[in-house]
């Protein structure tokens, strides 16, 4: 409903699986599942130009208390420092978008929407998924694809005219579980990496983007929220037990 805060509850508690928590339901469901869990790729993978590149989208995880990220690879200028955990206590994560030697391009979860910087391969650990979440505002649908598989599709709402949803390519960057789930963000809610364009601010928060369960679903097809997409509990729920931190989200107009 509203951009991300670090508050979830109207009591001022912060709503929120912890980080360990967070990471046992989406390690343990998926083996229950059909889905394979994500498969990791050795560190040479992601060192040479000349490797095969993995099927799916490569998830960088923060294995240091903070991440570097350079305006350019092999030593450029230090345009972000960011801490890991995160503000919602989940281990920081980044979208791999290239690699050059020891060195690798990220999404970055930052303003301005679709920024990118350099970080040292040697401080992240490299996974993959087969998952990615498409958008389509204009349908006002949500899909779901593994690969080349479609595995879910759904109804969405998204921001009103005043506070419209940006367009773009984000990632999740944590999950958290609201403690009332019949309330206004649901059984479960994503941090997306980006911000809304028309919020600098929104309810002690910097803005940022989310895609959560709903507790009124009559909402879902039109345009309803300040910025975040809304989806049904049960697929929010879907997605909670299946997709990783990290997984790619594009949304479209």
């Amino acid at each position: 409903m509203d951009p991300m805060r670090r508050s979830l509850t109207p009591g001022g508690t912060v709503g929120r699986l912890p980080a360990l928590a967070a990471l046992a339901v989406l390690a343990v469901v998926p083996a229950c599942s059909s889905s394979e869990p994500p498969e990791e790729t050795s560190e040479a993978s992601v060192r040479t130009e000349e490797r095969t590149e993995p099927e799916g989208a490569r998830i960088a995880t923060a294995l240091t208390d903070e991440i570097e990220v350079r305006s350019e690879p092999d030593g450029g200028e230090v345009v972000h420092t960011l801490a890991s955990p995160n503000d919602f206590g989940a281990d920081r994560a980044f979208l791999v978008q290239q690699a050059r030697g020891d060195w690798l391009k990220v999404l970055l979860p930052v303003r301005p929407n679709g920024s990118t910087g350099w970080i040292e391969a040697d401080d992240v650990e490299i996974t993959v998924t087969a998952y990615r979440v498409v958008v389509d505002m204009s349908e006002f649908s949500l899909t779901v694809t593994e690969g080349e598989e479609e595995v879910l599709t759904g109804p969405i709402g998204i921001g009103t005219g005043d506070t419209p949803t940006p367009p773009g390519e984000y990632y999740f960057t944590e999950l958290l579980r609201p403690s009332d789930p019949d309330g206004e963000y649901g059984a479960f809610a994503f941090g997306l990496s980006g911000h809304s364009d028309t919020l600098e601010s929104f309810a002690g928060g910097p803005g940022q983007l989310g895609m959560h369960g709903t507790d009124d679903e009559s909402g879902l097809g039109g345009e309803v929220s300040h910025g975040c997409i809304r989806v049904s509990n049960d697929d929010v729920t879907w997605m909670a037990e299946r997709l990783p931190i990290g997984t790619p989200v594009e949304i479209n107009e």
